[in-house]
């Protein structure tokens, strides 16, 4: 670079050429235009060093801060760094924080679900054993009951025996000793009794009604004497109070209303006397053969056989020794009163006691009898009955089935099968299905309706043996649950004593007095 010369330096030169001769003013003023022109050359070479020593400075300053930013760039990294460490460490310790709390969690889970299912365990095998236990207890019970069942069978199905033995034996006897014109007298006589106008002189009717009622009154007697004119000596003379109420619920659940029924009863007859503000206890004697009444007016349906269906099946179903089949014969004479063409139906194969016992009624009543051979599939004899009372045009067929125990599913499920079976042949059969039940069984009836129903649908009840037994007040309790129809009663052996439940009149008959029964007879 060519040294700085500094304007007073050119101005030393000029003062040593003023030594010289004066120069002209032209010369002079070329002189200080050239001085002029060197001084402003010298100043844009300044310039230029300024503008250099800028650029470095600008370099140094660019680099210093270059510098500045990479070293703040690898604290920052460094910073970085750590803290990711930090983080990822952090991170760590929790991860396994939450490993160990999960262990622990599970084996706690663990822990529980062995204790829950040890309990379960224990829980388990306690009701095993308590299933058993029951189950031991139920099927002795069953046994014990099977037992007594099957010897009250037996003994009836002897008695019955000797009974139709002995009838046979008279018969033959009779025939023996009759001659052919004594029995064409005979049937004129009968046919003659039979063919009696309906309208007769009202004297004689109500002698003959009388005289029916007091037999039906009679056979009530057991039964009375705990329901009905029984009652009235518990009422006379009384007040009506708490002490009463509670008499008499006693003597209703004594004579097998049931503890419902008679609750349901109690309760009206307090809201009733209370509302008419009843003092003596004659009234509420009154009140509750009111009760009573409506109860089994509810149920007082006679069976109506309809003329569209041919056959009219009706299928009876119910325990064992209840008086079943002993139900049909005296069922089918009463149809054939009636003037209907009547055809049975042994569906009662496994007693071959029960078949020969409805062939007999149909032999002495002139009414055929389908069976076949014990142990025969007693659906398969039903479907072959309804054949051929369609074949031959029988207005009803009335089928027997054998008798079961209601707490043998098995057993019920059969019966469901033979329903099934016959509404193949006629889906809207048996038009009827009913339930006889033996009035003496008390409480125990209300098994049997509640599990026949189920099983197969009853559409009515008859109950037998209501002369026998002082426990009659089931037929309210039976009525009162399921307002199932009752369609017949059962008083005695004859034929006319399976009647047809009328309401007033077994209510008539429970609360008439004894001095009613003298002016009858």
């Amino acid at each position: 670079m060519t040294k700085k010369k500094g304007m007073f330096s050119w101005f030393g030169k000029k003062s040593v050429a003023e030594t010289k001769p004066e120069v002209s003013k032209a010369e002079k003023e070329a002189l200080l235009k050239s001085l002029k022109d060197e001084a402003l050359k010298n100043e844009d070479e300044n310039v230029e060093i300024i503008l250099f020593d800028d650029v470095d400075e600008r370099a140094d300053e660019e680099k210093l801060k270059a510098d500045k930013l990479a070293a703040e760039k690898l604290q920052a990294e460094k910073l970085q760094a750590e803290k990711l460490q930090v983080e990822q460490l952090q991170a760590e310790q929790l991860e396994a924080e939450k490993l160990q709390a999960e262990k622990l969690q599970a084996e706690q889970l663990q822990a529980e679900k062995l204790q829950a299912e040890k309990l379960q365990a224990e829980k388990l095998q306690a009701e095993k054993l308590q299933a058993e236990k029951l189950q031991a207890e139920k099927l002795q019970a069953e046994q014990l009951q099977a037992e007594q069942l099957q010897a009250e069978q037996l003994q009836a199905e002897q008695l019955q025996a000797e009974q139709l033995q002995a009838e046979q034996l008279q018969v033959e006897k009779l025939e023996a000793e009759t001659t052919e014109s004594a029995g064409e007298e005979y049937y004129e006589e009968i046919m003659f009794e039979e063919n009696i106008p309906a309208v007769v002189d009202e004297p004689v009717k109500k002698e003959k009604s009388l005289g029916f009622f007091a037999r039906f009154k009679q056979s009530l007697t057991k039964t009375r004497l705990s329901i009905g004119s029984g009652l009235f000596s518990l009422f006379k003379g009384k007040k009506i109070d708490d002490e009463l109420f509670e008499e008499l619920e006693e003597q209703l659940i004594v004579a097998d209303i049931g503890v419902d029924t008679t609750l349901k009863i109690i309760d009206n007859l307090t809201e009733q006397a209370d509302r008419k503000q009843l003092k003596d206890a004659d009234a509420l004697y009154g009140l509750l053969k009111d009760e009573l009444s409506n109860i089994l007016e509810e149920v007082e349906k006679p069976l109506v056989v309809d003329k569209t269906k041919s056959p009219y099946v009706i299928l009876m179903v119910g325990v064992n020794g209840v008086g079943k089949t002993t139900t049909i014969g005296k069922l089918a004479k009463q149809y054939q009163q009636q003037g209907k063409s009547v055809m049975l139906a042994a569906g009662d194969t496994f007693r071959a006691a029960a078949v020969e016992q409805l062939q007999v009624w149909g032999e002495r009543n002139d009414i055929p009898v389908i069976a076949q051979q014990t142990g025969a599939d007693s659906a398969s004899v039903l479907f072959d009955a309804m054949d051929a009372a369609k074949a031959r045009g029988a207005d009803i067929l009335i089928a027997d089935t054998a008798g079961r125990l209601q707490n043998k599913d098995h057993l019920m499920d059969e019966l469901s099968k033979v329903v099934r079976i016959m509404r193949k042949k006629d889906e809207t059969a048996p038009h009827e299905i009913m339930l006889t039940i033996d009035a003496g069984t008390g409480q125990n009836a209300i098994s049997q309706v509640n599990l026949f129903n189920q099983a197969v649908g009853l559409t009515g009840i008859t109950l037998t043996k209501l002369d026998g037994t002082a426990k009659g007040g089931i037929i309210f309790s039976i009525a009162d649950k399921f307002k199932l129809p009752i369609r017949y009663i059962g008083t005695g052996e004859g034929i006319d004593d399976l009647r047809e439940f009328n309401a007033k009149e077994f209510i008539d008959a429970l609360f008439s007095k004894e001095e009613d029964s003298e002016d009858e007879n």
